[in-house]
């Protein structure tokens, strides 16, 4: 079927057509550009986030995940019903010590990694 037959009948019955999805290019703007580290080497950029999933009574599970780009390996996997940034700080100085300090961690904004706790934790680190 021919799809300007297509958009002529969506028009018709009142449907609302979908766009085309384009690609992103890049992230952010040239002079105010994101730098995406792709790892090197082992310990070179770490990944963490949560992951929230319910338990077989309904309740929240909240698991903190860190993981090393380069090889695959996870670093930590930790669950608990609620997880602050202090918890979050534990468990990174567990893994400095046993793995080292790595030159890159990528996160998204969630408000356990923009607190100031972990900002100045990790300036020191």
């Amino acid at each position: 079927m021919n799809r300007k037959r297509v958009y002529r009948l969506w028009k018709r019955e009142g449907l609302k057509v979908p766009r085309k999805q384009h690609k992103k290019r890049r992230l952010g703007q040239s002079g105010n550009g994101i730098v995406r580290h792709r790892p090197a080497y082992p310990n070179h950029v770490w990944a963490w986030d949560f992951i929230f999933d319910p338990d077989e009574r309904g309740r929240s599970l909240k698991w903190f995940s860190l993981i090393d780009e380069y090889t695959r390996e996870w670093l930590a996997l930790e669950a608990d019903r609620s997880m602050t940034a202090t918890d979050v700080i534990d468990i990174l100085a567990q893994v400095f010590w046993v793995r080292g300090v790595p030159q890159h961690i990528r996160s998204d904004n969630g408000p356990e990694f923009i607190a100031t706790a972990i900002q100045s934790y990790l300036a020191t680190a």
